[in-house]
């Protein structure tokens, strides 16, 4: 019966190890921290960018991404 018991708990702790070893899903959070990067740094252009007179490069940036983001829907193939 402690066998057993040993057993168990070995294997148990041995699946643990190898899923928390496993780099499955990597990618996926690496893909998600550079798009929260790039982000940052859009919106750190934006804020920066608001505090010139004008707001000039604001204005370049948000206009420029509102371009991509019609022109995606609007693609002929």
């Amino acid at each position: 019966m402690a066998y057993r018991l040993q057993g168990r708990i070995h294997a148990t702790f041995h699946r643990a190890v190898v899923r928390l070893s496993s780099s499955s899903g990597q990618g996926t959070v690496e893909y998600v921290a550079l798009i929260l990067l790039v982000a940052g740094v859009l919106a750190g252009v934006i804020v920066a960018g608001k505090s010139l007179k004008g707001g000039g490069i604001a204005q370049t940036v948000v206009s420029k991404l509102k371009e991509s983001i019609d022109s995606v829907g609007s693609a002929k193939p």
